[in-house]
């Protein structure tokens, strides 16, 4: 799964498909104070995307692909610890 999650934190690694949205979306919900980790995400599908733009969490680590960083980061808001 690109995406693995653990009782806090839900790390993103290489593409991360359509299929991961509802898990997402699920361990969000159940999550006590989510912590997202975008460092290792390559690309994001949509879904995802809107998911993330749902929760209004705030983003961990941002990726380090440039595309995702200057062109998604800006609609999800700032790194910052959660």
């Amino acid at each position: 799964m690109p995406i693995h999650f653990d009782d806090r934190t839900a790390r993103f690694e290489g593409a991360c498909t359509v299929e991961e949205a509802i898990p997402l979306a699920e361990w969000l919900c159940a999550a006590e104070k989510p912590r997202l980790d975008l460092g290792g995400c390559t690309s994001l599908h949509t879904a995802l995307l809107q998911v993330l733009l749902a929760a209004g969490k705030p983003i961990a680590v941002p990726p380090q692909g440039a595309f995702l960083r200057d062109w998604v980061m800006p609609t999800l808001g700032d790194a910052r610890p959660a």
